[in-house]
């Protein structure tokens, strides 16, 4: 296995759904992209994929926004992970998480999938759940509304101005992991964000 890492933005193709919660994965991943200076192309995994390195000298990353819906990403996942000879523990699966609040990114290895669905399905293709997962808080859903419906909206007003700021946290989650590791990693977000 190659030391190529895997970054899988989370999210649902098309611009009807580009500015969703459920959608800030791609956020972070093309906020990457732009530090990058690199663009997207289309590979045969059904993703748009963007090779580079973060830092000079540093490993391989190919950064990635699945061209499926949500709920069918493990295919692309697994797809590039064998094309690019990636280990599942290099994945790093970046996703909005209901389960912590907005304006905080949390990271982990492995565990349960809390319902989501884009989750779920990378763990099933991948044969493993041992991967990173990059959780930007996008909050619970207010009142009686479904988790469903919630995360398919568009963040509210009250939130837009902090959204960027936000979304530089998850890209710098995701190069910490890949430069210093998910200790380094952890400390360092959980340390400011609880």
């Amino acid at each position: 296995m190659s030391d190529t890492w895997l970054v899988v933005g989370l999210g649902n193709p098309g611009p009807g759904y580009s500015h969703n919660r459920h959608n800030v994965g791609h956020m972070v991943v093309d906020e990457i992209a732009g530090r990058l200076g690199g663009k997207f192309k289309t590979h045969k995994a059904h993703a748009a994929v963007l090779e580079g390195r973060l830092e000079i000298g540093g490993p391989r990353v190919v950064l990635a926004k699945p061209l499926t819906f949500m709920n069918l990403s493990g295919g692309p996942t697994s797809a590039l992970v064998k094309f690019y000879g990636i280990s599942p523990e290099n994945v790093i699966a970046v996703h909005d998480e209901i389960d912590i609040p907005f304006n905080t990114v949390k990271l982990k290895r492995g565990g349960g999938e809390g319902g989501h669905n884009g989750l779920r399905d990378i763990s099933k293709a991948l044969g493993t759940k041992d991967y990173l997962r990059v959780r930007v808080g996008v909050g619970r859903p207010p009142g009686r509304m479904a988790a469903a419906d919630y995360v398919l909206k568009d963040f509210a007003p009250s939130e837009r101005g902090d959204l960027p700021l936000v979304i530089q946290d998850g890209a710098d989650a995701v190069e910490m992991l890949v430069n210093e590791g998910l200790l380094t990693a952890q400390q360092r977000f959980h340390s400011s964000t609880s």
